[in-house]
């Protein structure tokens, strides 16, 4: 009986550790996005920058508008456009954090035999844990300076960590290849 026992605690042991391990594979920023079907992709050959740029809040640029400046810039000269004056397409950013807390509920393992979990534990119960986070919102749109119209948009969301704070523009760069990951389009020629 007691191997029994051992085995299912084994098996449960194996689902917990898989599903934590899935649960921590999606615990990534998620990406949305959005686009005009009508735009005409196949004829943009230029991109500028709004003025003044969502992520500026005063007179001058910020270190944040530089970086996502540099990085998108780097995106989309990958792909073919060239940056102008008079541009096709226009880009502008947008950030926002909230602060956020969620409580979870999990069987508390309790008991003083820990083998008869589940079955008759006295002690027993759930345990409840709160995190506190922030979460960020990293918001691209690109408009087509003609028809003055929203023609792209992508929105990261995700948790922002102490890492990314620690150094901007590393987690700018990464944030602005995993918006850019999926936009297919390439400048005309």
């Amino acid at each position: 009986m007691i191997f029994a026992t051992r085995s299912s605690d084994c098996r449960l042991f194996l689902v917990l550790a898989s599903l934590l391990g899935l649960a921590a594979c999606s615990s990534g920023p998620k990406l949305y996005t959005n686009q005009n079907p009508s735009a005409r992709f196949s004829e943009y050959k230029t991109y500028g920058f709004a003025q003044p740029l969502g992520t500026d809040k005063s007179e001058y640029s910020s270190f944040l508008s530089q970086y996502l400046t540099n990085a998108v810039s780097r995106e989309l000269d990958a792909r073919g456009y060239v940056m102008s004056d008079e541009p096709d397409i226009s880009v502008n950013f947008f950030v926002n954090t909230k602060e956020k807390i969620r409580a979870t509920q999990s069987p508390a393992a309790g008991g003083y035999y820990s083998y008869r979990r589940g079955y008759y534990d006295p002690w027993g119960g759930y345990e409840t844990r709160v995190d506190q986070f922030t979460e960020g919102t990293l918001t691209v749109d690109l408009v087509d300076t003609q028809a003055n119209q929203l023609v792209w948009e992508a929105n990261l969301v995700g948790r922002v960590r102490e890492e990314a704070r620690e150094n901007l523009e590393a987690a700018i760069d990464q944030a602005i290849s995993t918006v850019f990951a999926d936009y297919s389009y390439r400048g005309a020629e």
